[in-house]
C-alpha cells in the first residue's frame, strides 16, 4: 500500500528550462490558487507527484496536510476503506473505527495517483465527496463533512475510458476543472543534459566522491539520442547506474549504460568505423542500429553529428 502523509507540502524538485516545461510550470502557478479539483496527466516517470506537491505548495492550503494515495496499489475494498474509513465491525478484522484519508486531509489536499484504477463504485463515492464534501465511512450511515482539495493523476486516456464505460463521465467532468499535462522528456530535449548533470552531481555526493568530471561527448550524444520512454525516472536511473559503474570517476563519463540487462550500448564514435558498419549492412539504418545494439534514433543522431546522414537510408 502506498500512502504518504505530510503536514504540509515540501518544495517540489522540478527542474527544466525547455519551452514546454516552462509553459507547464506557468500553468501550474496560475491554477494552484484556484480552489478547484485538478487532473494531472503524464506518462510514467514524468513526475506527476511533484506537480501535485507544487500545486499544493502554491495554494492557500500550503500549510495544511498533503496526503498521497496510489489507487493502483490497492484492491477495491481496501481502497474504499482507505479513502472513506470504516466503522468498527464493518468487516472481519475491523476492530475499531478508522479515520478516512479525506478526514486526515481535512482543510488540505489529497493527491490520488493512478485514479483510472479506481472501481466504478469507488468513483461514485468520490464524485459525491468532491461535489458535496460529504461521505459515509464503510459500515456507517452518519454523514462526515470535509473540506479537501482533490488532485488526481493518471497516465491513462480518461476520455477513452469514459467511452468504454470504464470511467464515470460525471467524475471526469468534476476532476477536470482544468488539466495539467506534463510533457514527456522527448519533448524537452533542452532539459536532458541539465537533468543528467543534476542527477550525476547528486549521485556523486551519495558515492562520496570529490567531484563529477562531466559527460564526455559520446555520453552526451547517447543521452540526447535516446527517446526516454521512462522519462525523468529512466534518465535518473541511467545516469546513476552509469556513474556508479564507472571506476575512473576523475575523468569525464564516457559510457552511458542505457540497458540494465547489459546489451551493448555504444556505437563507434568516428565517421570511418561507423560508415564501415553502414556499408556492411548495405546502408540499412535499422539493421545497422540493431547490429550496434543501439536504437534507430540514436543511430540517426550519431550519423547527423558525424556528417553521415546523407548516406543512403534503409
Amino acid at each position: 500500500m502506498t500512502v504518504t502523509v505530510s503536514t504540509g507540502p515540501a518544495q517540489a524538485n522540478l527542474i527544466g528550462e525547455s519551452v514546454a516545461f516552462r509553459a507547464m510550470l506557468t500553468h501550474v502557478s496560475d491554477l494552484a490558487p484556484i480552489d478547484r479539483p485538478v487532473l494531472v496527466i503524464g506518462e510514467r516517470g514524468t513526475g506527476k507527484e511533484l506537480v501535485a506537491s507544487r500545486l499544493a505548495l502554491l495554494s492557500a492550503r500550503w500549510n495544511q496536510p498533503l496526503l498521497q494515495l496510489n489507487c493502483a496499489a490497492l484492491s477495491e475494498s481496501l481502497l474504499d476503506s482507505e479513502l472513506f474509513g470504516h466503522e468498527a465491525g464493518a468487516f472481519t478484522g475491523a476492530a475499531r473505527r478508522r479515520a478516512s484519508r479525506f478526514e486526515l486531509a481535512d482543510h488540505g489536499t489529497l493527491f490520488l495517483d493512478e485514479i483510472a484504477n479506481a472501481s466504478l463504485a469507488v468513483q461514485e463515492k468520490l464524485l459525491r465527496v468532491i461535489e458535496y464534501g460529504v461521505f459515509e465511512r464503510v459500515g456507517g450511515n452518519e454523514p462526515v463533512h470535509v473540506d479537501v482539495r482533490v488532485i488526481a493523476a493518471t497516465h491513462e486516456d480518461l476520455p477513452a475510458l469514459v467511452s468504454a464505460k470504464k470511467f464515470r463521465a460525471d467524475l471526469l467532468d468534476r476532476l477536470a476543472f482544468d488539466v495539467i499535462r506534463i510533457p514527456p522528456l522527448r519533448e524537452r530535449g533542452e532539459d536532458v543534459l541539465h537533468l543528467a548533470q543534476h542527477f550525476a552531481q547528486r549521485m556523486t555526493s551519495e558515492l562520496g566522491r570529490d567531484f563529477f568530471a562531466g559527460f564526455a561527448p559520446a555520453a552526451q550524444d547517447a543521452l540526447l539520442a535516446h527517446d526516454w520512454p521512462g522519462n525523468v525516472r529512466e534518465l535518473r536511473n541511467v545516469v546513476e547506474r552509469s556513474l556508479y559503474r564507472e571506476a575512473d570517476w576523475r575523468v569525464p563519463l564516457a559510457q552511458i549504460r542505457l540497458d540494465p540487462f547489459g546489451r551493448p550500448p555504444i556505437a563507434p564514435d568516428d565517421a570511418a568505423s561507423l560508415k564501415a558498419v553502414l556499408v556492411a549492412h548495405r546502408h540499412n539504418q535499422r539493421r545497422t542500429a540493431a547490429a550496434l545494439g543501439i536504437t534507430y534514433d540514436q543511430l540517426r543522431h550519431r550519423l547527423r553529428r558525424l556528417g553521415l546522414l546523407a548516406a543512403k537510408a534503409g
